[in-house]
């Protein structure tokens, strides 16, 4: 059932661009584990064993605070119609700071310069093992869309404003980890 590969094949690939989510999870040495869906659209491939997918800002930033004490990240796909398939993704993660070099390089490059509102930073994983499996308890549903209401959040606040909503719920994790998202500046 379960095949493994060191670096994603043309299959592999084809596969993720069809996918409209997928899931990260990062867990600290003690604490909750943590599991959030995200939205393809924000992930970019970077070659055969690298991605990067722009982060925006949340009701809470769990990743940053796991992946500032431990590197270990899993991101997962599940085909949700068409042929049953889990694809899991093993590495170590790290965040890239919004308004770094190498921020700003990643966007105009992966991104076509193109930032959401609301964005916050980026996660890169750098990966070694890819696992395929069935999906077969996966349930069928219909893709019907985006949700615009992060776009719509994003876009009543000022910069300012979303500022303050990081400072106040995105510097510390439920365990209460630092996140590290006003470290720079």
């Amino acid at each position: 059932m379960a095949k493994q590969f060191p670096e994603l094949t043309d299959a592999h690939r084809s596969y993720i661009a069809r996918q409209h989510i997928f899931f990260t999870a990062t867990a600290a040495p003690t604490g909750r584990v943590n599991v959030s869906p995200r939205s393809t659209t924000a992930l970019k491939l970077l070659g055969p064993n690298a991605l990067v997918y722009l982060d925006r800002t949340g009701s809470s930033n769990e990743a940053a605070a796991h992946l500032k004490l431990s590197d270990r990240m899993t991101i997962m796909f599940c085909a949700m119609d068409g042929p049953p398939q889990i694809m899991r993704l093993y590495g170590r993660g790290r965040i890239i700071r919004r308004g770094s070099a190498e921020y700003d390089a990643l966007l105009d490059s992966a991104f076509a310069g193109d930032e959401p509102g609301g964005a916050r930073q980026m996660v890169h994983l750098d990966f070694d093992l890819v696992q395929t499996s069935c999906g077969y308890g996966v349930p069928l549903h219909n893709y019907e869309g985006e949700r615009p209401s992060l776009d719509n959040w994003a876009a009543n606040k000022s910069a300012e404003e979303l500022e303050a909503y990081q400072r106040q719920k995105n510097q510390v994790s439920i365990d209460g980890f630092p996140t590290g998202l006003f470290e720079d500046a």
